[in-house]
């Protein structure tokens, strides 16, 4: 898979949960969730999958930006400088919920769900991050249009195609991908 399945593809993000889901379970791998302006949204599509709990472990639903720092260890001079909408914030907590509730791979989302901007970071701006079990980690940053609602749910199938696609990548093709391979 290509990116983050959308709507054009007609795949949904419990499509892309069950896909993440099985790719774990065949790797032994499990998962950790961090999530900001998806509000539990990514958690909610990997437990509607019957037999999550083999591989999903929980998730941490930090909307308070003290949250991030205090219970995901993102940095607090990072999240001073920048504030929580920011790449490097999504890396770390994608690394940070890992650690916490011990998991092979962690995924992240932060961003502008809107109405309004923060963080100087207009509406759709959105980072989601995965952190593998050899700390390597990937942010892919996000511009999205729509509503509230259509921004949280791309949100959830673009970090769901962006671990399914590491895990994917991971082994033997991955350093071809890495080297512009085929």
């Amino acid at each position: 898979m290509r990116g983050p399945a959308g709507p054009e593809t007609g795949e949904s993000g419990a499509a892309g949960a069950a896909a993440v889901l099985a790719a774990l379970d065949e790797r032994g791998g499990t998962l950790a969730v961090a999530e900001s302006l998806t509000g539990g949204l990514v958690a909610a599509e990997l437990t509607a999958v019957p037999g999550a709990s083999r591989t999903f472990r929980g998730s941490v639903t930090a909307y308070a930006t003290d949250l991030k720092r205090d219970v995901l260890g993102v940095d607090g001079t990072l999240l001073g400088e920048r504030g929580a909408v920011d790449p490097e914030v999504a890396r770390q907590m994608a690394a940070g919920v890992r650690r916490l509730l011990d998991a092979s791979w962690g995924a992240a989302t932060t961003g502008v769900a809107g109405p309004d901007p923060q963080d100087g970071q207009p509406v759709g701006t959105v980072y989601v991050a995965v952190a593998g079990p050899l700390g390597a980690g990937k942010v892919v940053a996000l511009r999205l249009n729509g509503d509230r609602a259509d921004i949280r749910k791309e949100s959830v199938r673009s970090v769901l195609g962006l671990l399914l696609s590491e895990l994917s990548g991971n082994g033997r093709a991955q350093d071809t991908e890495q080297n512009g391979g085929n």
